[in-house]
């Protein structure tokens, strides 16, 4: 039997709120997967820059992923934790071939905005739902993501 969850947010909000941040999950950890793949598998001048960088983004975003996923456990759902069900919720499309250095920085770059999206649309219900924590996750989340496409993006200019 679980016992009833009374935190201030209601069940209908905090279901909302854990779908968002579902979709939040799925979209970090194939950002994650993206950007471990490409720390694998980059080549040509920039590449101990570029390998050294894809390893500093990608630990950030696997221990990123923990607090995502313990937050919708605390309002009372479930994870998502499966492949096909991180590819039905992502916004960011994966990649199976090995492109150039430079088109790694740009779907990075994509990618990273897709999730400061995504948290962002997240927040408009957050906010409503005067969920604090959340806000403070999604906040945090937001700006690490815009920091980080604005690194990224100044790798591609001359």
């Amino acid at each position: 039997m679980t016992s009833k969850i009374d935190i201030g947010i209601g069940e209908k909000d905090r279901k909302k709120i854990a779908e968002g941040l579902s979709r939040l999950l799925a979209d970090s950890y194939t950002l994650y997967l993206k950007t471990h793949n490409f720390h694998w598998n980059v080549t040509g001048p920039m590449f101990q820059t570029l390998h050294l960088m894809f390893q500093a983004q990608y630990t950030e975003q696997w221990n990123a992923l923990d607090l995502i996923a313990e937050r919708i456990r605390a309002l009372g759902f479930p994870a998502p934790g499966s492949y096909k069900r991180f590819v039905e919720l992502s916004s960011i499309p994966e990649e199976d071939g090995v492109p150039k250095a430079k088109d790694m920085i740009r779907q990075l770059v994509s990618a990273q905005e897709a999730v400061a999206r995504t948290a962002r649309e997240v927040f408009v219900v957050v906010d409503k739902a005067n969920d604090q924590p959340t806000a403070d996750l999604l906040t945090q989340r937001m700006e690490v993501h815009e920091k980080t496409a604005w690194m990224l993006r100044s790798l591609l200019e001359d």
